[in-house]
């Protein structure tokens, strides 16, 4: 079996908030490496630093202490343009809430990751138009996003995650507004998606089936990972 190069590398990291004598630790010495094509699940209550630790994974905050590289680079010493710049070359979110424009068209909030990125206007239909197509949503592309189920809202955020050709996902409890068998549906198209395009894919969720289809589980408890 080829080893697969490590994609996102964790050193020890920890995340603290507030000031003494207030501070919560929401993470404790966190240590974990993604690779390429590597599927993760997260999992831990409410309020165990799952989520804080996506975050931090994802760069969107900065840990306490610790380092994270990606692909050898220190996030650490990144300043928010460099970190933004990564975020839109190499990475796509999805979460519970969707996070559609309302009044947009299914294809105007695909395209929004490359718009920001300044990508033009035909680049990013053309891209938009395989994305639509990879989750079956083509003939929605000009439905604004009120228009659409449950279902079909988590399919277009998975388009717009998918139309930067990203490294990594990241889906926060991609499942939760959405009813058993239309979860599970999303859940085949993503897992799907993930070993064509050899994506790394990282899980936040309390559902213990979701974690299951995952290569790798992680168990949070504390702030630290529950050995």
């Amino acid at each position: 079996m080829i080893k697969q190069a490590t994609v996102i590398e964790v050193e020890n990291v920890y995340k603290s908030y507030g000031k003494r004598p207030m501070v919560f630790d929401a993470l404790r010495g966190i240590s974990l490496s993604i690779s390429g094509g590597d599927s993760l699940a997260i999992v831990g209550k409410s309020g165990s630093g799952k989520s804080t630790l996506m975050h931090i994974l994802a760069g969107l905050d900065r840990p306490s202490r610790g380092q994270i590289s990606w692909s050898g680079h220190n996030l650490n010493n990144m300043d928010e343009r460099q970190l933004t710049a990564l975020r839109n070359r190499g990475v796509g979110f999805i979460f519970q809430q969707f996070f559609l424009q309302p009044t947009m068209t299914v294809l105007e909030n695909v395209v929004l990751p490359l718009k920001i990125a300044g990508i033009s206007k035909l680049k990013r239909h053309t891209a938009a138009v395989q994305a639509l197509k990879a989750v079956g949503l083509l003939d929605k592309a000009n439905n604004r996003a009120t228009d659409l189920s449950g279902g079909q809202k988590q399919r277009t955020a998975i388009a717009r995650a998918l139309i930067n050709n990203p490294d990594v996902i990241f889906a926060d409890e991609p499942t939760g507004n959405l009813d058993t068998e239309t979860g599970s549906q999303i859940i085949d198209l993503l897992f799907d998606i993930q070993r064509k395009e050899h994506i790394s894919l990282v899980i936040v969720t309390h559902d213990d089936e979701l974690a299951k289809r995952c290569a790798r589980t992680i168990h949070i408890k504390d702030g630290k990972i529950d050995k």
